[in-house]
């Protein structure tokens, strides 16, 4: 299960997540459709679900683990 689908499930629906974001229910369609998640939105979901949902399993691209910043080192 991707992060943003796990999001999802968490907060019950796309929608309750666009509420507790502030975003339309289509923009979180959107993300889960596109399996990328707005850098902007990665910390207020990481909140939402309360850690359940790191930033790491959003953006590994932007935030990457701990175990592979140490690789990269």
């Amino acid at each position: 299960m991707s992060a943003i689908k796990r999001a999802i499930k968490i907060l019950g629906s796309q929608t309750a997540l666009a509420e507790e974001l502030g975003v339309t229910p289509q923009a979180v369609q959107q993300w889960e459709a596109s399996g990328t998640v707005p850098v902007k939105r990665v910390i207020e979901i990481e909140k939402a679900t309360n850690g359940k949902v790191s930033r790491q399993k959003l953006r590994p691209d932007i935030y990457p683990s701990e175990a592979q910043s140490h690789k990269a080192a």
